[in-house]
């Protein structure tokens, strides 16, 4: 599966963006699509994830209540509502794409398998 991230930009502290992953390819492949980001001089960390089939959503505690994963099945697309901006926000926002080969304790993947390039997310304080 490709995928094409898209929609970074920068906004003002309480601001708002949304970000979008516009997928393509074999269905199988997009089991779940989940957003990563990695801060500047910082390792790349997991934001959101949602099931292809069904939408269930999982978040990381830090995003929880400000960001909201969703995705069009008719467009192929993922996308990252997100609220309330931070200046710890600031980061590069990755789209990526897990088969389902393996899976943690809380029955999300541990793996993904494709990834997008990344779109910029500044946040101003």
């Amino acid at each position: 599966v490709q995928l094409q991230a898209s929609g970074g930009g920068l906004v003002q502290a309480g601001g708002s963006l949304r970000l979008s992953c516009a997928t393509s390819g074999r269905s199988l492949s997009r089991n779940v699509i989940a957003w990563f980001r990695q801060p500047p001089g910082k390792e790349r960390e997991f934001v959101a994830a949602v099931r292809w089939s069904g939408g269930s959503s999982n978040y990381v505690d830090s995003v929880k209540g400000r960001f909201s994963i969703s995705r069009d099945t008719a467009k192929y697309t993922v996308y990252l509502q997100m609220d309330s901006l931070k200046p710890e926000d600031t980061a590069v926002y990755y789209c990526a794409a897990s088969q389902g080969a393996a899976y943690g304790t809380n029955g999300w993947p541990v793996t993904y398998d494709h990834w997008g390039q990344g779109t910029q997310v500044t946040v101003s304080s």
